[in-house]
């Protein structure tokens, strides 16, 4: 899905890939609007052999891909995902850059003051919900996610699940065996694309979710699994544990658990979170 975005009144184009849920921007159209250069492809070339002669990898995490040109007609462009593009930033001598070298920095100031004081992590983060509109019951739902989350990443850990896939594989099982969907799929029902599932969970959703990674941390606890098969057995036990609660409250009330509704739709500002679907 390709897209253009305004960036200090200039067009910038940009690519979803829904497989790897990634944004890539491209680098021409940035290069444009922080140099004002009318010729953006020289300085960019320029800028390439700079980088390598400097032995930067940024030049080599740049792809390609078919864009539509001004002119109409679909082009290879070089893109960039986001990470590669704030490290791109960083080498760009312009003042309209500046802004971004200065956020860079601030961000990386406080992730080393949250390493020596963890419960900044926490003050920021209720300071990010409250001023994105979040209600203080839903914020302190979703604190109490975070803990829930983290001591069943802890608990994986200790039995030798890896991160990045295999934590994604047994997320995957939880969410599906409670709520019917993958985390992919429940994004997709969102219109979600970057944005975190949980920040777009009703009440009721998030305390499912968390029923469910209280669980399957408890079951795990007791069970002792040695191998990786054996964590995404109990994944789908604890979230069917969940599943089963879930089931019974559309039972009783006769309305749909899942939503399709984000954190737009739902404000968490005290509205029933259960909509019928």
């Amino acid at each position: 899905m390709s897209k253009v975005k305004l960036f200090e009144n200039q067009q910038i184009r940009s690519h979803w890939d829904q497989e790897q849920e990634q944004w890539y921007f491209s680098v021409i159209d940035i290069v444009q609007a922080l140099t004002a250069s009318d010729r953006p492809r020289k300085y960019w070339n320029d800028l390439k052999k700079k980088l390598f002669k400097e032995g930067s990898e940024v030049s080599d995490k740049i792809g390609q891909l078919k864009m539509t040109a001004p002119d109409g007609k679909a082009r290879a462009t070089d893109v960039a995902d986001t990470e590669t593009l704030l490290r791109l930033i960083q080498s760009i001598p312009s003042p309209n850059a500046e802004p971004f070298k200065l956020w860079l920095a601030q961000v990386g100031y406080e992730r080393l003051e949250e390493n020596e004081d963890p419960e900044l992590t926490i003050d920021r983060a209720l300071e990010s919900y409250l001023a994105k509109g979040y209600s203080k019951e839903w914020i302190n739902q979703r604190l109490k996610s975070i803990e829930v989350r983290k001591e069943l990443t802890d608990e994986w850990e200790s039995r030798g699940v890896k991160r990045g896939k295999e934590f994604a594989i047994l997320t995957d099982e939880i969410t599906r065996a409670w709520s019917g969907l993958t985390t992919k799929e429940y994004k997709q029902f969102k219109n979600l694309k970057k944005e975190n599932l949980r920040d777009n969970m009703s009440n009721l959703e998030l305390v499912l979710n968390m029923l469910a990674e209280a669980t399957t941390t408890e079951i795990s606890k007791e069970l002792d699994p040695h191998n990786f098969d054996a964590s995404k057995q109990i994944a789908q036990q604890g979230g069917e544990v969940a599943g089963n609660a879930r089931k019974d409250i559309e039972s009783k009330t006769g309305k749909k658990v899942v939503t399709a509704k984000n954190a737009n739709q739902l404000a968490h500002t005290g509205q029933k979170n259960i909509s019928k679907k």
